[in-house]
């Protein structure tokens, strides 16, 4: 391990490259990497960053972000792992959903779509183009405020949970496109596509309650991305920093059981005088598959392709995608 690793701070040293990798990444790969962090936050940091090679330890929509915001940069990625979620809508998808509102009556002129950040850029592109924006878990309450503002119905797409759990904070209607009947859609301020985390639909309502019952002071975390069954009964909900930042201004003898990736659990705090007081919000291991696929060796692997002028895994757009895509981020960005 050892002999690998330093092998990989090697070639990133000679290849002037920035390893960043996201927080729900293995124990080795986040050890390993210059930059650790949310999607965003990562997209941003390694799009400014002085390096002209980024290699991206994520999902393949991360990668995709970097290069939208900065195409100018060479992003390359160990691993072209896909998030689930992502994979839920394409932009033909995301046209025929549009269609399908149209026949119910609506033009699109009275939709308003805001599409989570893990998308991939041909659907944030084909939001740009409707006059739409991106948004995070972090920034999500922000940016719907923004929307509810252009007094339109709002498509929110992939991740109903999050929709859902908007609209309800704000005791705004919601409905499922595709599930729901036409009338409920009708009668809704939010629509939501019907896609989701894999890992967070995981948390229930019965593990939240196992937790309450075994300690009566525990404090239960979630991300919104969870459904709003668990979210109601949280005693906090936020993205993955925030969560992050939650967990780690509590006095550490406070138990907590958290509803987020396994990999970001296991690494939140320290044990409390040898006892364990953060615990998985589970009875499973909410491990994400894809965001586990890259190893060091793969690291190792993609930097040395680059090295030898074989570069593999390296991230390209559209020119009118990358175009689009960044509209949609950037709009988000000035409300953020």
């Amino acid at each position: 391990m050892q002999e690998l690793q330093n092998k990989i701070k090697d070639l990133l040293h000679k290849l002037d490259g920035l390893l960043v990798a996201h927080y729900y990444q293995k124990d080795e790969v986040v050890a390993l990497a210059d930059l650790c962090g949310d999607s965003l936050e990562l997209s941003r940091k390694a799009s400014m960053s002085e390096k002209n090679l980024i290699v991206f330890c994520g999902v393949a929509f991360m990668g995709q972000s970097v290069k939208v915001l900065a195409p100018h940069k060479r992003v390359i990625m160990p691993r072209l792992a896909c998030c689930s979620m992502a994979r839920m809508i394409d932009s033909e998808y995301f046209d025929e959903s549009i269609a399908l509102l149209e026949s119910y009556g609506l033009s699109k002129e009275q939709i308003f779509p805001i599409t989570y950040i893990n998308s991939n850029a041909d659907v944030k592109a084909k939001v740009a183009q409707m006059g739409g924006l991106v948004c995070t878990s972090a920034n999500a309450s922000k940016i719907f405020d923004f929307a509810k503002a252009q007094n339109k119905k709002i498509f929110f797409l992939p991740d109903r949970c999050l929709g859902e759990n908007l609209a309800k904070a704000d005791n705004k209607k919601s409905s499922l496109l595709r599930v729901d009947s036409k009338q409920k859609v009708l009668d809704s301020d939010v629509i939501c596509y019907d896609g989701f985390c894999s890992v967070h639909q995981l948390f229930t309502p019965e593990d939240i309650a196992f937790y309450r019952n075994k300690f009566e002071d525990i404090k239960i975390v979630v991300h919104p991305e969870c459904d709003p069954s668990v979210v109601d009964l949280a005693d906090f909900v936020g993205s993955t920093s925030q969560i992050i930042k939650y967990v780690q201004d509590l006095p550490l003898e406070q138990k907590v059981a958290v509803g987020t990736e396994f990999n970001l659990v296991n690494r939140l705090r320290p044990k409390f005088e040898g006892k364990q007081t953060t615990f998985v919000l589970s009875s499973s291991k909410p491990q994400c598959p894809t965001m586990n696929e890259t190893t060091l060796q793969d690291v190792y692997d993609v930097l040395l392709a680059y090295e030898d002028n074989k570069p593999i895994n390296e991230v390209f757009l559209d020119s009118e995608v990358q175009k689009w895509a960044k509209i949609a981020l950037d709009r988000m960005l000035e409300l953020s």
